[in-house]
């Protein structure tokens, strides 16, 4: 069974940061790919940052390039989201999301999800 957790989420003003956290608990988690992900109201989930098992490869929407860094301790079964420059549209629900069995990176499938870290920018 594999559970993750988010953490880090609340409420900054527009240009501000904040750093999201995933604890999973998993064996072999250095196996497998990471990402993140979110959902705004009225809107589907939608992708923003995937990492590869060694965290040597690293994908973003584009709405998010420049702006947010994923990163990953595998020795900590750890997964970040460092966001700066906030704005107001990244408002959203926060979910972290793994791989399930066997890695695909970069077309992995994400078996695997969090509850959700509400992050909520303000003007």
């Amino acid at each position: 069974q594999v559970q993750l957790v988010e953490s880090g989420g609340g409420l900054v003003q527009a240009g501000g940061s904040l750093r999201l956290s995933c604890a999973a608990s998993r064996r072999n988690f250095d196996n497998y790919a990471m990402a993140w992900f979110r959902q705004a109201p009225g809107k589907e989930r939608e992708f923003v940052a995937g990492i590869s098992w060694s965290g040597g490869d690293t994908r973003y929407v584009d709405s998010v390039k420049g702006r947010f860094t994923i990163s990953r301790d595998n020795a900590k079964n750890m997964v970040y989201l460092q966001m700066n420059s906030l704005k107001r549209e990244d408002t959203a629900v926060y979910y972290c999301a793994a791989e399930g069995r066997g890695s695909r990176w970069p077309d992995s499938l994400w078996d695997y999800w969090g509850q959700g870290t509400q992050v909520t920018v303000s003007a």
